[in-house]
């Protein structure tokens, strides 16, 4: 049940996103568009609702809550970058906006690119932890909380992962190759 409600909002993000930008750009009503576009973070509040209220029940906490609070996570750490970059295409396509700037994929500016995504990530994790860290004190039972700590190791792996990769980028920046095909 909690996964049909994780994919609702995911599916009920976008759709408000996208009402958003259809209504600032195609409909020429920028301040309802914008008002739309606020909405669509205030869905998360509902699956965190729904993931409280299974839990306050007596559940055994599964792998469905715990991506209910990385879904959670990811939505404070990305959903505004992710905004933003569909509102640049969407002007961009639909109401004679400057193109969007192509991401750099090599160099210092390509290390920064790969930082702030990192200092992104860094953010997902600690909504995330935090929500996963609390689900587990609060209903105190390691033996219903089992799926909670077991994401949490596996996304700090990720975390770390991502953390190492990205950084590489700073210490040995990717050449810019001379010459190369575009």
């Amino acid at each position: 049940m909690l996964i049909a409600v994780i994919i609702t909002c995911e599916v009920l993000f976008w759709v408000l996103v996208l009402a958003g930008l259809a209504t600032r750009y195609l409909l020429r009503r920028p301040r309802l568009g914008g008002w739309l576009l606020v909405a669509a973070p205030l869905v998360d509040l509902v699956l965190l609702a729904a993931t409280v209220l299974d839990l306050r029940g007596g559940a055994t906490a599964t792998t469905a809550h715990a991506l209910a609070a990385v879904y959670l996570g990811v939505s404070v750490g990305f959903g505004h970058s992710m905004v933003r970059w569909a509102d640049a295409r969407f002007a961009h396509r639909y109401a004679g906006g400057p193109a969007p700037e192509r991401a750099p994929r090599t160099g210092r500016a390509h290390a920064a690119r790969e930082r702030r995504g990192l200092a992104r990530h860094l953010v997902a994790f600690a909504v995330g932890a935090g929500l996963l860290g609390l689900a587990v004190l609060v209903i105190g039972d390691p033996s219903r909380t089992g799926a909670l700590t077991q994401m949490l190791r596996l996304w700090g792996l990720v975390v770390a992962v991502d953390a190492l990769v990205s950084l590489s980028y700073t210490v040995r920046p990717r050449p810019t190759e001379v010459g190369a095909r575009r």
